[in-house]
């Protein structure tokens, strides 16, 4: 028994994963030389069937827009903003229930900006913009714009894509 507990440590290593800058929060494996990374880390819906023991990764190809009347912005001054998010969906595979854009400051709050329920006939490709909604961003920094997708209506929504706003001094 001691043998195949230091056989399994030999082929299994745990390790530190970093994803766009930041430290993924359970880290990944290396097993027989492949790494493996938790799903949950892609920004996307994961969905476990139990039942037929599988996973359903929902991850549309989102692109975000940030529009300042008609004109599209990304670096902002610090102090209030009057703004709508424009966000292209394609490649949306399977039925969500409802999507949200919100924004987080530097310091992790989130605002939620707007949500809207899917119906029955949802495409696979669509288009979502906000109305104007008016932000104060407070201090410098590193905001975020986030799009999420609400699988079913008993789960929570997941953020599939985000868009970065820098404010500064």
């Amino acid at each position: 028994m001691g043998g195949s507990v230091m056989f399994a440590d030999s082929v299994s290593q745990k390790i530190r994963v970093w994803m766009n800058g930041q430290e993924v929060q359970d880290g990944g494996f290396v097993i027989d030389g492949k790494t493996y990374v938790p799903i949950r880390e892609f920004n996307g819906v994961v969905d476990w069937d139990g039942d037929a023991n599988k996973v359903k990764f929902i991850k549309p190809n989102v692109h975000i827009f940030l529009f300042k009347g008609d004109t599209v912005f990304g670096n902002v001054n610090k102090g209030k903003l009057k703004f709508n998010v424009f966000s292209q969906v394609d490649s949306l595979s399977e039925h969500v229930t409802a999507v949200k854009v919100a924004i987080t400051d530097p310091s992790g709050n989130v605002k939620d900006i707007q949500s809207q329920n899917l119906g029955s006939d949802q495409q696979d490709n669509f288009w979502f913009r906000t109305y104007d909604f008016t932000y104060d961003f407070k201090i410098a920094g590193k905001y975020k714009v986030g799009f999420y997708v609400k699988a079913s209506k008993n789960v929570d929504y997941e953020l599939v894509s985000e868009k970065v706003i820098t404010a500064l001094n």
